[in-house]
């Protein structure tokens, strides 16, 4: 981004603040046009300068607020980003409609805005690009790159729908870069190969992709695991250690359930993300890191950050590029590939020639709600595969099923009513217990918070879960 060239308009009431900002945006290069203090002082002024990008602050003095304001920005096809130091839901839903390029939390650092009028300016570059090519030709389709697999199994990622082509479309844009990446979607949709896919795709593919499980480290060494130890620098310590940010120097690292992440260490991830630098505990010496982080949740981040649990920094430092991986429920069109994938994989691996799935049955998988989703899938045809004799599937043992039942059919229920059956099941395998080891989410392979959020939902009561049969 060449700073000099660009024209940049501050909307702030508060004297000191707004000539700080000026004071970091002049200093680093960039011409600031004006300071306006109002809502049409600031409509004025867009209409005489043209500015490039602005820096809005939410909460004016006046009728009008910053939101208002950010409107009339949208209709002009101007960039901006907000400044407050309020992050309550409702005002951060109304702000977050009007699609800013970014949050700058009050009070903020310098680093901190450069960082984010970098972010705010690529992202509205490619809006604008993405902008042309569809007015171009709005009917052209996407092609895919040279030596791109074809839609259907793009480097085992599985599927044609519209919804999963989109995601691999915006997969390949971001890929070759060093943006950070946030995926976000439902436990078992298959976050950590978006994640391995987006650095195979990368100039870093020769280089280490380390994985953290961010939902699996003890509270206390979580800094210890990310950034690294001296010897003796806390009980325990005996040797050093080089943390996953030193091992994934050069490559990518994978924070999954980056959730789950304490607020203490959030701010240190964010100076990772800015400054390129970590302290090992008990160290002296600042270690500089050349590492893209990929990061991955199935929570919602918004919320978290309305309710207090997740700064809001971080989030938008984080979530530069999105992408939301679809349910498996609303891409049923890509349930018969992902069978015939499965069938080939597991026959495979345990040495049998399985044919094709029957129609029937394929319906019958289809049909299903697949709480679990790909996940779920995957483990639904490797047990059907096992509990097969012969070259022919008969029958699919969905969860909460009997596979040595023998039985006829059972009755056709709705999908939710299959799902609801299958939770309240595993409740009762687990006793009622929901989160930790053995409990109800580990074995759907769900996050707890979601497991809590679907029992609520399908009104699954503990008198329900274990009333005698």
């Amino acid at each position: 981004m060449h700073t000099e060239s660009k024209k940049i308009l501050i909307v702030e009431d508060q004297f000191v603040e707004a000539n700080n900002l000026q004071m970091i945006l002049e200093r680093a290069g960039y011409s600031v046009c004006s300071i306006a203090r109002s809502v049409p002082i600031a409509l004025e002024i867009v209409a005489s300068e043209k500015p490039d990008l602005v820096l809005l602050d939410i909460f004016l003095r006046g009728p009008l607020t910053g939101i208002d304001l950010a409107v009339k920005l949208n209709e002009r096809n101007i960039a901006f980003v907000y400044l407050s130091a309020n992050s309550n839901r409702e005002t951060l839903e109304s702000a977050k409609a009007t699609r800013p390029y970014g949050f700058l939390v009050k009070p903020f650092r310098e680093t901190d805005v450069l960082v984010m009028l970098e972010i705010a300016w690529y992202l509205h570059q490619h809006s604008l690009e993405a902008m042309m090519r569809n007015t171009e030709n709005p009917l052209r389709p996407t092609e895919p790159s040279e030596g791109i697999p074809r839609p259907g199994n793009f480097y085992g990622i599985i599927g044609k729908s519209p919804r999963l082509q989109t995601v691999l479309n915006n997969l390949r844009i971001v890929a070759p870069t060093d943006t950070s990446v946030l995926v976000l979607g439902e436990s078992g949709t298959g976050k950590e190969r978006i994640a391995e896919c987006i650095h195979e795709l990368s100039p870093r593919r020769a280089k280490p992709l380390i994985k953290v499980n961010c939902a699996a480290l003890p509270a206390n060494l979580v800094e210890s695991v990310l950034f690294g130890h001296e010897k003796g620098s806390f009980t325990g310590a005996t040797e050093r250690r080089i943390g996953k940010f030193e091992q994934a120097h050069g490559g990518t690292i994978f924070l999954d359930e980056i959730g789950e992440i304490p607020l203490e260490v959030q701010v240190k991830l964010l100076r990772v993300l800015q400054e390129k630098e970590i302290d090992r505990i008990g160290s002296t010496d600042t270690i500089k890191v050349d590492v893209r982080i990929v990061a991955a949740t199935n929570r919602n981040l918004e919320r978290e950050v309305a309710e207090g649990r997740f700064r809001m920094d971080f989030y938008y430092r984080l979530n530069v590029f999105p992408l939301l991986l679809p349910p498996l429920r609303e891409r049923r069109e890509d349930i018969p590939l992902l069978v015939q994938h499965f069938i080939e994989y597991y026959s495979a691996k345990n040495g049998k020639l399985i044919e094709p799935l029957a129609h029937d049955l394929t319906t019958e998988l289809i049909n299903y709600a697949w709480p679990g989703n790909v996940r779920e899938l995957a483990h639904t045809m490797e047990r059907s595969i096992l509990l097969t004799e012969g070259k022919k599937i008969r029958e699919v043992f969905l969860p909460g099923m009997n596979p040595t039942s023998g039985g006829d059919k059972q009755q056709v229920k709705t999908m939710l009513e299959n799902e609801r059956d299958h939770i309240i099941a595993v409740l009762r395998k687990s006793e009622g217990k929901i989160f930790g080891k053995g409990g109800a989410a580990e074995m759907l392979g769900m996050n707890s918070s979601t497991l809590n959020s679907r029992i609520k939902k399908l009104g699954i009561e503990k008198e329900t879960i274990f009333k005698k049969s």
